[in-house]
């Protein structure tokens, strides 16, 4: 059955103001080019959605004559203010941004553990009002919530969950309460983080993966298809409970110690950092402001620190053993034949079986006078952060796995603090002890958003329905304009 003249129209605009919000300003002959569309229906759509306030001519294309045909338009960023927090067990970040995302100011505060209920749901939501007026916003269309916790997926609500702090659930309802003509959503951070590295990080190539969240604590996002996966109460991915070898007990119903959460979370990794004879702390001064929040969460900081400082040293060993190896090219046959340096070092320089055999190229490559002992690295240097790295993939691969035999993902991403630190070399550990495990095939990556994807994906997340109820056909345009002012 053909769409009615008024059906048409409200696609034909959706899509039209779809592609202004991807591509930026277009002129009316690429928006017919991109559309489809004949000249005709797309002069009309440009003159009605003008006419309602969402586009407006924004410049004139030089690649064209000057006329009607060269005018570029482009939505209308003040149409509508957002919010988007991230919201942690220390304290709240938040930006604000116009309808096309782009941040206008942003802030944090760190709110203690000792802080009442009321005070810190006071400071959460004056912070929000705050860097809404240094933003010159008079009033904000949408707000978006990331924390942790379970969503209730029947009603959107944060569960009350144990272990969180009361002031979570009570800040979506203070917000709603004070902003009472503002949309508020909440969303568990795993997901937002999952979005954001779908739509601007690692993931953008896949409709399948799980983001595996390493930061203060753990956790998972599953998104299948295309669709994020929630579960019957909303509890998909949440990892730190899985039961798992290594811990000193079982996890329970309302503690996730002795589950993933005490192998991989913060507090767990800064353990065996110190365990594997590492140095911890250091991590730098993070204290209040920096966008996403990077000084309210100083546990995620510490294990992100000290898993970095891991991944360069052994970054540095693996340069090193290679240049030393290609300076004594010449002499390999020979150091070969000796017994005394593995034909697969010398092939490879691979890290951490090179840094194991370190003291023997280094001996031997000074022997020959190829290359002065001083290049190369001590192994005893840098097989304390090998081992480390080693230890944390071992760890990281038992939860991977288990998502893996579940669910088949293809990718697995490693997101939050931790994961960003590792990078590709921390993946790559993971990624082999995944294969020796399991018979199907997972590509594990590094997000490269780190801490920053909760408050993306939340700003994401914001924008996507401030515009899905601005651009829908069936409001009113006199209401859209009343709810974005």
């Amino acid at each position: 059955m053909p769409a009615s003249p008024s059906t048409a129209r409200a696609i034909n605009d959706r899509l039209a103001l779809r592609l202004l919000q991807q591509e930026g300003p277009l002129t009316a002959g690429q928006l017919k080019q991109l559309t489809g569309l004949s000249r005709p229906t797309v002069a009309d759509l440009v003159e009605r959605l003008a006419a309602a306030g969402l586009i407006d001519v924004v410049g004139e294309s030089g690649e064209q004559r000057r006329g009607p045909n060269a005018k570029l338009y482009g939505i209308v960023a003040d149409q509508a203010h957002l919010a988007a927090l991230d919201v942690r067990t220390e304290g709240v970040s938040v930006v604000v941004a116009d309808l096309l995302g782009r941040v206008l100011a942003e802030a944090s505060v760190p709110i203690g553990g000792e802080t009442g209920t009321g005070p810190a749901v006071e400071q959460a939501v004056a912070l929000v009002e705050r860097t809404a007026k240094e933003a010159g916003v008079a009033g904000l269309h949408t707000v978006a919530i990331g924390a942790p916790g379970l969503i209730d997926p029947a009603t959107g609500e944060l569960r009350d969950s144990g272990g969180l702090p009361a002031w979570h659930r009570r800040l979506v309802l203070a917000l709603q309460e004070r902003l009472p003509e503002t949309r508020v959503h909440v969303e568990n951070e795993t997901n937002l983080a999952a979005l954001a590295e779908q739509r601007d990080g690692v993931a953008r190539d896949r409709d399948t993966f799980v983001l595996l969240w390493l930061g203060h604590g753990t956790g998972a996002a599953v998104i299948l298809d295309g669709v994020l996966r929630r579960g019957a109460s909303g509890g998909t991915g949440e990892i730190g409970f899985l039961p798992v070898p290594g811990t000193a007990g079982l996890p329970s119903a309302v503690d996730c110690a002795g589950g993933f959460h005490s192998l991989a979370g913060s507090a767990g990794i800064v353990r065996l950092a110190e365990e594997c004879g590492l140095a911890v702390g250091g991590a730098g001064d993070f204290g209040e402001g920096g966008h996403g929040g990077a000084g309210l969460v100083r546990g995620a900081a510490e294990a992100a620190e000290v898993v970095r400082r891991a991944v360069a040293a052994t970054d540095s060993a693996t340069d090193r053993v290679a240049e030393a190896v290609a300076a004594a090219d010449s002499a390999r046959k020979g150091v070969a034949a000796t017994g005394s340096v593995p034909e697969a070092v010398v092939a490879t320089g691979s890290v951490p079986e090179a840094v194991v055999a370190t003291d023997s190229v280094r001996k031997t490559l000074a022997a020959t006078g190829s290359v002065e002992a001083s290049s190369v690295p001590e192994a005893a240097a840098v097989r304390e952060e090998s081992r480390f790295l080693d230890a944390l993939a071992d760890r990281l691969a038992v939860g991977v796995a288990s998502v893996v035999a579940v669910l088949d993902p293809g990718c697995v991403v490693l997101g939050g603090e931790v994961g960003q630190a590792g990078g590709t070399e921390l993946a790559a550990r993971v990624e082999r002890r995944v294969r020796r495990m399991s018979p199907l095939a997972t590509e594990v990556r590094a997000g490269v958003l780190g801490g920053e994807a909760v408050l993306r994906g939340a700003l994401l997340t914001a924008r996507d329905q401030a515009q899905d109820a601005l651009f829908s056909p069936r409001q009113p345009v006199d209401q859209q304009r009343r709810r974005a002012h």
